[in-house]
């Protein structure tokens, strides 16, 4: 912090400002402007003010100026990296609710979007310069976004924050959509190459349907420390949970030497490896013998533009082939380990399970976290109003409103309206994305038709229901039968892996049975 009077500082010693002052003095008098006693009468007057100051000015500095310098180092580092999040392909495995939007628009946790996460994420670890690769359904996931995480200036992350959407497009020159990870990434790696970017060093590939809180810089600051040319996030995992992911083996210096994608029998067993390497205590690398890739990475910036546009410009997977064929060529890469909680939430069962392990006591993962909080949206709602109602495990959002009804283990999203003995048990209440008036929903009910919510004496478990559903009176929306897929969208639900999803704006008349 620098305290001046006019343009001098009041930091400088006091012979060195007299002596500048009297310089001043004459300039001025010279310039006709006013007379030599008047200027030297005002540098007299400032000189006393630094006196003044001077005193206040080392203490201020005594307080703030360190903090500022740790700052500016900080901004230094983080503006040496850029984080590029994959928005995934058309979300088929999250269809339904990926109809009408794209895969990092999906709600969670009540409030929050599948994006938030990796956008919070990169925001706590100090990462400013976000990119976003889109293709289907994006205009939802854009509006959010503008809301969201608008850096304007960037003044916050000292002045070249940024967050771009970049759509998939067709140029001249590539008339293609994208292929795959490392094709969304390749079309647009012209971009690490601009001048805006002639600082950043090294580049986040982060993925956008994953449930977990992490710091990237400890990422990649890891990823440095080890000279790598490209590091690899991973879990310990055990064996029952092993053959659902992509493995590798590493050396005694976590240098990646093999992969294998969901092995199973002796394959899998030949992808054991010794995790205490990683850090893990002798008990857990028993317990948890394997590692699987997170799907997000850490590359040299020169690296991968090398690897895209000139290595392998036919390979357009990451983790099936740009990433083991470097390692097979001599490219050092790298596993890192993260012990902490992460759920791939790509399917329409992960993500059920995932959104309704939320409201658990104690949550595995919880949004809020003073240190590290997951942003979303500011939507300016009023609390949620709980009239009579039996509520326990579970999430209520702002602006909804219950009355007289019970929910247990379930997500109540934002606006959602619960009617009168209804019973919401194992279930996920997207909510709206607007209000009814009483008046609203009295015509609506008069001409026949539904207002947004859930109705009167109506009964809903193992179901997601969409944002803006209208769901009438006696109803029992439950999968009674068991079925495991069907799809019944002309009657406004979808069953998948067992879970009814009552689809976006559908209606569900008074006394239907699910």
């Amino acid at each position: 912090m620098v305290l001046t009077c006019g343009s001098m500082p009041a930091k400088a010693s006091m012979p060195h400002v007299r002596h500048r002052n009297m310089g001043y003095a004459k300039s001025v008098a010279g310039s006709g402007k006013l007379g030599f006693s008047q200027a030297i009468s005002d540098v007299s007057l400032c000189n006393k003010k630094v006196k003044t100051v001077h005193r206040k000015a080392q203490l201020v500095q005594a307080v703030i100026e360190k903090p500022l310098m740790e700052n500016s180092t900080a901004r230094s580092v983080s503006s040496s990296i850029a984080a590029v999040i994959l928005g995934g392909g058309a979300g088929s495995r999250l269809y339904p609710l990926t109809k009408q939007r794209a895969k990092p628009a999906v709600p969670i946790g009540g409030a929050y979007r599948l994006i938030d996460v990796p956008m919070s994420n990169c925001i706590n670890s100090g990462i400013s310069k976000i990119y976003i690769l889109t293709q289907f359904n994006s205009t939802s996931l854009n509006r959010h976004l503008a809301r969201t995480y608008n850096f304007g200036s960037g003044v916050r992350f000292g002045g070249d924050g940024f967050v771009e959407v970049l759509a998939a497009t067709q140029t001249p020159t590539d008339k293609e959509w994208f292929q795959g990870t490392a094709d969304a990434v390749r079309q647009y790696a012209w971009l690490f190459e601009d001048i805006k970017n002639r600082v950043v060093q090294d580049i986040v590939i982060l993925s956008g349907d994953h449930l977990y809180r992490m710091d990237y810089m400890k990422f990649v600051e890891y990823h440095r420390d080890q000279g790598a040319d490209i590091t690899v996030g991973c879990l310990p995992v055990d064996y029952e949970r092993a053959s659902d992911f992509g493995l590798m083996n590493i050396d005694s210096e976590g240098v990646v030497t093999k992969f294998a994608e969901k092995p199973k029998g002796k394959e899998l067993d030949a992808m054991k490896v010794d995790t205490t390497v990683l850090g893990l205590d002798e008990e857990q690398a028993s317990k948890q013998p394997f590692i699987a890739s997170m799907g997000i990475y850490v590359f040299k910036k020169d690296v991968l533009v090398q690897l895209l546009k000139n290595k392998y410009p036919g390979s357009n997977d990451f983790g099936g082939e740009i990433i083991p064929m470097a390692a097979a060529e001599g490219q050092k890469v790298i596993a890192y380990l993260f012990n902490d909680y992460w759920e791939d939430i790509g399917t329409m069962k992960s993500f059920f399970d995932a959104n309704l392990a939320l409201a658990q006591t104690p949550p595995k993962f919880e949004f809020y976290d003073p240190q590290s909080p997951i942003y979303t949206s500011p939507r300016f709602l009023p609390p949620a109003k709980i009239v009579h109602s039996k509520i326990a495990d579970a999430i209520v959002s702002h602006g909804a409103f219950l009355e007289e009804c019970s929910v247990e283990n379930a997500i109540i999203g934002l606006r959602s309206r619960i009617g009168k003995n209804a019973i919401i048990r194992d279930a996920m209440i997207m909510g709206a994305d607007y209000y009814e008036s009483d008046q609203q929903r009295e015509t609506l009910l008069d001409q026949g038709r539904l207002p947004i919510g859930v109705g009167d004496n109506t009964e809903v478990s193992n179901t997601i229901v969409d944002k803006n559903a209208r769901i009438g009176k006696n109803c029992k929306i439950m999968n009674k039968e068991g079925i495991e897929e069907s799809n019944q969208e002309s009657k406004g639900y979808y069953i998948r892996s067992g879970i009814v999803t009552i689809l976006r704006n559908a209606e569900i008349k008074d006394g239907t049975v699910i």
